[in-house]
């Protein structure tokens, strides 16, 4: 067998502790795989390069993908383990139908079908097409993503479609729209090298992308200076430059009084403002009362750290700004987006080597998954549902009337209200687990309780899935061929490893029937994934996503396509607007002003604590993959309440006590890990559990008005300990940050 291309020792020294990599002569015994498989990592949206081992149709280990681009054989803990769900016992093996007394029990595929078709139409002739309603997941490839768009709007014909992308980028989407008339960031991860300032905004980055801080440790080797905006000293935030512990909820405060430093001190460009941007003046006026002194009132940073950042960040000649959801989970998070792209903008460090600004995407397709028309107001190509131009053109791809298409539905949590109301009453979902993931999950729990029929497509039982009348064993990310488009923009190539094991079928399978079943063979008559990539291409063409360019042949060739790609000869855009041509119609980026407001919900004398959530790095959204492997529940195995040692000494808790958290949605108890690394009048819970651990039990159901993203981060509570402290046992490596 051919060695492999590196030393093992080194290996071992760049993955770090949790890789326990040996060549596989090594192995005393084994056998060789029967193949391996270039494909990427099914988590978040670093979408890393990985090798799948396989031996008789299972996955049965990994091998660094050296030469992929971006991670170059570098995996995260996850990345590295996440071979090891693919044989658990808990794998959907066949159809389940509810029993009633009995729970679930298996059943044929045309029984579940059948259960399945009868109830939709039934729903739909008793009240209407809009009645029946769709949520899916942007885990899912882009041929899935499209696949649920059209399936929903042409086979089901109901405008009531979202998608799980509406908990993570959406608030991104609608800044990056309003900027610069396209939702992408504007640079590949390589340009971080070249970076003078790299501004990271609520970005956990080294527990939640810790691939990607590679790129970060190139720019500071080579003397970047790095400013964190977190209201926790995260690791990241630990080897910073400059750490800015904001108050959540306070984020807009924070980058518009940096912006009038700026214009204070005169550290823009002005050639760029005069030339390239419009709406200048307005946003500077909205900021014009914005002293470093109002700012460290309302934000809790001292205003020579808020003075220091501005300064770096205006004098540099080359800056990256990143942001994720730390900074978009609010009901404010468009407004926040846009503050920080008017640093960019003021400073006109866009569109050139080494400058640039990016959306760090979280979950595995979540790029992809909102260009291409799952999302439910919105069409192929990142189209506006609404646009008549929009809805004649895709109305044309699929062979329908532009009127039978329909307009723009519910988001996800609006749903979940209409389910309540009783407005919708029927509900397919697939690889989105609301119960888990949705803020006020017990509002959520009696949605799901009115639902008259329930269908679940997933490869395991998922907390939301147990409350379905029928579940379709559906497909995991290595057992259907496809692509995905990547934080940064590249759209690369998902090869199919194995096949889905027992009666379980692929996700495309399970909806190409249902669509046959409903009525729509004819526009559902594809032979591979790549026949729907292919009119998926058609769909994007001229859209602001566009995809025509791209095909799977010149994806191998390449390692991955950047889009906007608009011709076969395109090589594709890695770096967006170096001819300073705007996707807005004049062709200009717009500043946009934003006035500062709170948060939805703020502290008072009944709640006076601010709870925030997030994720941990053994962890991955709502835990349904990570729960069911050993070595990531062993690092992380329940949710922690982090409490700095003041707040904590105030109450009078101790490390490991249980505290009950209240909230004005309810009450859960978690115990305390005690550190000195979170803001003094902020608790911070991980949201990767269901039940009575689930941190969102307790968040508000508050909405951006834009986009309709909830308010996760910011949450008034207060803290009742219980006197009680947690059995031995349950101890982290954690205990002792």
């Amino acid at each position: 067998m051919a060695k492999l291309p590196v030393d093992p020792e080194k290996l071992v020294a760049d993955f770090g502790p949790h890789l326990n990599y040996t060549p596989r002569e090594g192995y005393a015994g084994r056998d060789e795989p029967d193949k391996s498989v270039p494909t990427h990592c099914c988590f978040c949206g670093m979408q890393c390069g990985i090798k799948l081992l396989v031996k008789e149709n299972r996955v049965v280990g990994f091998e660094p993908w050296m030469e992929f681009p971006f991670n170059e054989g570098r995996l995260c803990p996850k990345g590295v383990q996440r071979y090891l769900q693919d044989n658990h016992p808990d794998r959907l093996l066949s159809p389940l139908k509810r029993a009633e007394g009995k729970g679930f029990e298996p059943v044929s595929w045309d029984a579940a079908m059948e259960q399945t078709v009868n109830a939709i139409r039934r729903i739909q002739e008793q009240y209407g097409k809009d009645a029946f309603s769709v949520l899916s997941g942007v885990s899912l490839t882009n041929e899935k993503s499209y696949l649920m768009g059209k399936f929903a709007r042409v086979a089901l014909k109901t405008k009531n479609l979202d998608y799980n992308g509406r908990l993570c980028m959406v608030s991104a989407g609608a800044g990056n729209k309003k900027a610069f008339g396209l939702d992408r960031g504007s640079n590949n991860y390589s340009d971080l090298k070249g970076a003078e300032v790299i501004f990271i905004c609520g970005a956990n980055v080294s527990e939640t992308f810790p691939t990607l801080t590679y790129w970060l440790w190139q720019a500071r080797d080579l003397g970047a200076k790095l400013i964190v905006a977190d209201p926790r000293l995260i690791p990241l935030a630990r080897t910073a430059d400059l750490h800015l512990d904001v108050r959540p909820g306070t984020d807009s405060a924070l980058y518009g009084a940096m912006l009038k430093y700026l214009v204070d001190n005169d550290l823009l460009d002005h050639d760029f403002i005069n030339q390239h941007t419009t709406g200048f003046d307005a946003t500077i006026a909205a900021v014009k009362d914005y002293t470093l002194e109002w700012a460290e009132t309302v934000t809790g940073v001292s205003k020579e750290k808020i003075r220091q950042a501005a300064e770096w960040w205006g004098k540099a000649k080359t800056s990256f700004l990143l942001h994720a959801r730390g900074i978009e989970h609010h009901s404010k998070g468009v407004d926040n987006v846009l503050s920080c792209i008017n640093l960019v903008l003021a400073t006109g460090r866009i569109g050139k080597p080494y400058c640039g600004y990016a959306t760090i995407t979280g979950q595995g397709n979540g790029q992809g998954g909102r260009e291409h028309g799952h999302k439910c107001d919105q069409l192929p190509g990142n189209r506006d549902i609404n646009n008549p131009e929009h809805r004649q053109y895709i109305a044309g791809v699929w062979g329908i009337d532009e009127k039978e298409l329909p307009g723009q539905g519910y988001t996800a949590y609006e749903l979940i209200e209409a389910i309540h109301r009783g407005e919708v009453k029927g509900l397919l979902s697939i690889c989105f687990n609301p119960l888990v993931s949705l803020p006020n999950n017990n509002f959520v729990r009696e949605a799901l309780e009115k639902l008259e029929f329930y269908v679940a497509i997933d490869f395991f039982l998922n907390e939301t899935a147990r409350y379905a009348d029928v579940v379709l064993a559906g497909s995991l990310h290595e057992e259907e061929d496809g692509t995905v488009t990547t934080a940064e923009g590249r759209v690369t190539r998902i090869r199919q490893a194995v096949t889905p094991p027992g009666n379980a079928r692929t996700d495309t399978a399970i909806i190409l029937e249902l669509a046959a079943r409903l009525g729509a063979a004819d526009k559902f008559s594809y032979n591979s994934s790549e026949d729907i990539f292919n009119e998926l291409r058609i769909a994007s063409k001229g859209g602001t996503a566009d995809y025509y360019g791209i095909t799977y042949e010149k994806i191998e060739k390449n390692m991955g396509v950047f889009w906007p790609c608009p011709t076969l000869d395109h090589p594709g855009t890695p770096r967006l607007w170096e001819d300073r041509k705007f996707a807005t119609p004049d062709g200009k980026a717009h500043f946009n002003p934003v006035n500062y407001r709170p948060p939805g919900e703020v502290t008072d004398e009944d709640y006076p604590v601010v709870l925030t959530t997030g994720r941990v790095v053994s962890q991955y959204l709502s835990g349904t993959q990570t729960r069911r492997i050993g070595k990531l529940v062993d690092q992380f195995p329940e949710p922690l309440l982090e409490i700095h040692p003041e707040l904590a000494a105030r109450y009078g808790i101790r490390q490991r006590e249980k505290v009950k958290v209240v909230t004005r949605r309810g009450e859960a108890e978690f115990p305390a890990n005690i550190v000195a690394t979170i803001r003094k009048d902020t608790v911070f819970i991980p949201y990767h559990w269901p039940g009575r651990k689930s941190a969102n039990q307790l968040t508000p159901g508050t909405l951006d008005p834009v986009s309709k993203i909830p308010e996760f981060k910011v949450c008034a509570c207060r803290l009742e300990p219980s006197g009680q402290i947690s059995q031995p046992g349950t101890e982290t490596a954690f205990d002792s940050i």
